[in-house]
């Protein structure tokens, strides 16, 4: 397993974890030289925060860990393409790599919908690799929803 696969991982177990208790289960990881810093699931039932999204979270504590809102050298993973609100949060925390799982054709922001990690009027544009594990992501969320729905 290569250090994407293994970080990717651990962002789904994250995921995994934010479903127990009732989240959309989407996890992230930020990494620095293939170490975790940081890692958080979906948590927007639990405090009821729109804002408490796994990317977001996950910046934060890294950002904590670091002692800085910069956050160089490191890398993102997400089990889901991001959407604009954490696009915008990586760009602004200048992540220099994001490593996504399963695309997002409702509402991603790094290339599904919009493009905001590759728009060229921003100031910062992270390196995208996406459909890492993209199989197990996109089965994680779409049993959940059959769950919900059935």
């Amino acid at each position: 397993m290569d250090e994407h696969e293994r970080l990717m991982q651990l962002a789904l177990e994250r995921a995994r974890e934010a479903e127990e208790h009732g989240d959309v289960p989407i996890g992230a990881v930020v990494a620095r030289a293939g170490e975790p810093l940081a890692a958080a699931g979906n948590e927007r039932e639990l405090r009821k925060d729109p804002t408490a999204h796994a990317e977001i979270l996950a910046i934060r504590a890294a950002a904590e860990a670091l002692g800085g809102w910069r956050l160089p050298e490191t890398t993102l993973y997400v089990t889901l393409e991001p959407c604009a609100m954490c696009a915008g949060a990586i760009v602004l925390a200048r992540i220099p790599e994001v490593v996504i799982g399963a695309p997002d054709p409702k509402a991603g922001a790094a290339g599904s919908v919009l493009d905001v990690l590759g728009e060229p009027a921003l100031n910062h544009r992270p390196a995208v690799i996406s459909g890492v594990l993209g199989a197990q992501c996109a089965a994680l969320l779409t049993d959940f929803f059959a769950g919900r729905r059935g």
